[in-house]
């Protein structure tokens, strides 16, 4: 057998033994099972690493770094008198008064204390109160610093025993490997905790400081190997785990708020789901509700969901033409591509919990991402385009709606609007070729999805501004949009800010403006809330247009942001 080495080469010597050990007892076994356990045994990683870990350590305990000596200041205080005995030249005396500046015998004081300490780790002992019968028992320590060990426990409804319940991903219990899902807890540094419930066990751990002594009956269940880790959610709500009465463990819950990405480490709990912010250096995860667990949870207590009606509303100003606007004064509704499929009801009573999401950066030879703008009528939303078109004509564009109203003598078919006939118009609608679509005055208006495409072909940036409710239908991997909500100030700042600005009324040119009223202002907070509680978790910016110039700069950086930096999409986009 080769013999174990020592020195540099230890990292190879015990470990080669192992390997090589099986093959050399292959001739004294009788059983080709009992080969394989032999095999089995040697082979495994775990004890392979184990065993370097040792070698390793025996190698530099015999090369640690000692000390040369263990009393520098009494040396130079030695030094210090025999030189005062010396004649004195220019050299001694500037040494003489290095030795007596208080820094230097400062720092010789501190190297004697360190030289002289001994840094090897002390364990506590072995209990003494091991039954020797009990070979399943594992006794296992922990050192417990300022986080929390990482784990929960739960008592078995059956048998009555203290198992734990999950190990918290990156925690200290996980990193530990000693602790798995399924151990029986027996004792708690010595005390026992058969008799005694969950919240007072947590009790004793949370007054333990330093070494945790676990005395655990392993479970005999085998974990796997995690695969998880990968997977990143956008969270389309906002969570206290302390608010939360189900959770099994508040400590133990990660707090997020509604877009937030959020990394998966683990789905081995069909209720709780364990996850850490994206990008946190703390490898610690915590406890989080599950898609089916929190989609259950909202459907029961949603409220029914306020559909209302809107009104068409539009304006030109300087040859723009604001594409199509909506607003609930109206008795006619507007339509979206979708409703001869599902209602609006039923578009906005899906239930938002997480999206899963993966980075991606726009190429130079791709299109540009669909910028869709949603706010209530009046809150400037049409400003902000305009303002974004005027600063550069070649990079933004928006959509020519169609009409089926009669084109008048200063128009241009494919300017202001492309006129169809109303046969024409109702075709395309049953072909689903409108985003969304009304009528006002016995003649039809829409936004088709082929204007759409005619922008982005133009390598140009559309700007779409819609109905909330349509968001969804254009969240697909041929648009990519990027969804930013405007959003209006508080309604004191709205007197304040709105009181000499007008607003637009009528769906043609022929609309006039008026001053904004007070009902005006309640009317676009209330749809502000409304959109935000229902489609808020479809938006990927908030823009508060406290001031049209902050706005629109904030605007700004954010499309100068979206074309150069990587965002968070949703993985069917780019896996459709």
């Amino acid at each position: 057998m080769p013999a174990l080495s020592t020195g540099s080469g230890s990292d190879t010597g015990l470990y080669e033994l192992l390997a090589a050990l099986p093959g050399q007892l292959q001739p004294h076994v009788d059983s080709q099972e009992d080969l394989t356990f032999l095999w089995d045994i040697f082979g495994e990683k775990s004890l392979h690493s184990l065993v370097k870990i040792h070698e390793k350590l025996h190698y530099y305990e015999k090369q640690n770094p000692v000390p040369i000596l263990h009393g520098a200041a009494v040396l130079a205080d030695d030094l210090a008198e025999e030189l005062q005995n010396k004649p004195l030249n220019s050299e001694i005396r500037e040494l003489l008064k290095l030795l007596s500046k208080p820094n230097v015998k400062a720092l010789l004081s501190v190297h004697d204390t360190v030289a002289q300490k001994n840094y090897d780790p002390v364990l506590p002992p072995m209990p003494d109160d091991i039954d020797d019968e009990e070979d399943s028992v594992k006794i296992i320590r922990l050192v417990k610093n300022r986080e929390p060990l990482g784990a929960t426990i739960k008592k078995d409804e059956q048998t009555g025993a203290i198992v734990v319940a999950r190990i918290m991903r990156g925690g200290a219990a996980d990193r530990s490997g000693l602790i798995h899902v399924g151990d029986e807890l027996r004792e708690v540094n010595g005390i026992p905790v058969e008799d005694k419930r969950p919240e007072e066990i947590i009790q004793i751990l949370a007054q333990s400081q330093g070494a945790i002594t676990f005395k655990i009956i392993p479970s005999i269940k085998e974990e796997t190997p995690s695969k998880e880790g990968k997977m990143f959610i956008k969270a389309l709500f906002d969570y206290d785990p302390n608010e939360d009465k189900a959770i099994p463990c508040k400590e133990a819950g990660l707090s997020f708020k509604k877009g937030d990405i959020l990394q998966i480490m683990s789905q081995d709990d069909a209720t709780w789901w364990q996850a850490k912010h994206a990008g946190d250096a703390n490898p610690r995860a915590g406890l989080i509700p599950s898609k089916h667990f929190q989609e259950r949870r909202l459907a029961l207590r949603r409220p029914e969901i306020l559909v209302q009606p809107f009104k068409v509303s539009s304006r030109k100003s300087s040859g723009f033409r604001r594409s199509f606007r909506l607003s609930r004064k109206d008795k006619k509704t507007n339509k979206s591509m979708y409703e001869c499929k599902k209602s609006d009801q039923y578009d906005t009573a899906d239930v938002p919990t997480y999206e899963e999401v993966t980075p991606y950066r726009r190429q130079t030879n791709e299109k540009y991402r669909l910028v869709v703008l949603v706010g209530p009528v009046g809150v400037g939303l049409n400003e902000l385009k305009r303002k974004l078109l005027i600063s550069d004509t070649q990079h933004y564009g928006v959509t020519v709606p169609h009409t089926t109203r009669a084109k008048r003598s200063q128009e241009s078919d494919g300017v202001e609007y492309i006129f169809i006939s109303k046969h024409l118009f109702e075709t395309d609608v049953q072909n689903n070729k409108f985003i969304e679509y009304g009528e006002y005055k016995n003649n039809y208006y829409g936004t088709s999805i082929d204007s759409v495409r005619s922008v982005l072909a133009k390598n140009k940036v559309c700007l779409l501004d819609v109905q909330p409710h349509t968001v969804k239908h254009l969240r697909t991997l041929e648009f990519k949009p990027y969804v930013i909500f405007i959003k209006p100030p508080s309604i004191e700042r709205l007197r304040e800010t709105r009181k000499n600005a007008k607003i637009i009324s009528g769906r043609d040119d022929q609309g006039a403006a008026k001053p904004f009223t007070e009902e005006d202002f309640q009317d676009m907070i209330k749809s502000a809330q409304i959109m935000e509680n229902q489609y808020g978790h479809l938006f990927d910016k908030i823009i508060v247009n406290d001031d049209l110039t902050v706005a629109f700069n904030e605007l700004k950086t954010t499309f100068d942001k979206l074309e150069t930096e990587a965002h968070w999409v949703p993985v069917s986009w780019l896996h459709s």
